[in-house]
């Protein structure tokens, strides 16, 4: 991703945390306060990248900001992104883009490598805790921390990683802040179930996705039951 556009990014995110000062670890539903964020995902490089895992009908269902700011950024914990979202087949691949260089040393992803093979949910804790950005665990049982590898990324370059894959990060404790950007593409072939939605936000205590907008970035919906939001080009702001 250029210069240019990073630079419209961390704008934008800025005048964000003007707006909702709530948000300056975490973000979880971008979209929701600003739609105009649709625009970076409709990327056709990202796309084409996302089409190489999960084929060429690609729905956008959520984006999400994990701010990390210098000195005080919350660590993530040791999570599968499957365990919150309401995808039926279960099915995303979720594109982070890096607005700042990500290291160790400000906390950058890190990820069991191979984890997702298996395409199996493992078991998680609930976290009632303040300083971590989101509230479900891995159980210790399920995964070994020796195994991790650092995804060290300079700013502007895309991480890709599977809706099963064991991943976490660390808190920030440098000078230098750690923002990335999320955004979650499922294939068409599976379903945004509303439904489903509402029984995970009860069961687990987490956010509730069931009036996510939903958008159809590339080629056709292959399940015919998801409903779809106007496409980028059609809307205005």
């Amino acid at each position: 991703v250029s210069e240019e556009t990073l630079a419209a990014i961390r704008a934008r995110h800025a005048a964000l945390l003007e707006r909702e000062p709530r948000f300056r670890d975490y973000c979880p539903t971008l979209l929701d306060y600003d739609p105009a964020f649709l625009d970076y995902a409709d990327d056709p490089t990202i796309l084409d990248m996302v089409e190489q895992l999960i084929g060429p009908d690609i729905a956008l269902w959520n984006m999400s900001f994990f701010a990390k700011p210098a000195l005080s950024g919350k660590r993530t914990p040791w999570h599968q992104d499957g365990e919150y979202w309401p995808i039926a087949p279960l099915a995303t691949c979720t594109a982070w883009l890096a607005l700042d260089d990500s290291t160790p040393e400000n906390g950058c992803l890190r990820v069991i490598r191979g984890s997702h093979t298996a395409r199996a949910l493992r078991a998680h804790n609930t976290l009632a805790s303040d300083d971590v950005t989101l509230t479900q665990e891995l159980d210790p049982s399920e995964y070994d921390e020796a195994d991790a590898v650092d995804i060290v990324l300079k700013a502007g370059q895309v991480s890709l990683h599977d809706v099963y894959l064991l991943h976490g990060s660390e808190p920030n404790r440098s000078p230098r802040p750690r923002r990335g950007m999320t955004m979650r593409f499922m294939p068409t072939t599976s379903v945004f179930d509303r439904d489903l939605a509402r029984e995970k936000a009860k069961r687990l205590g987490i956010l509730d996705h069931s009036a996510r907008q939903v958008y159809l970035l590339r080629g056709a919906d292959r399940s015919g039951r998801n409903t779809f939001s106007a496409s980028p080009s059609a809307r205005t702001d």
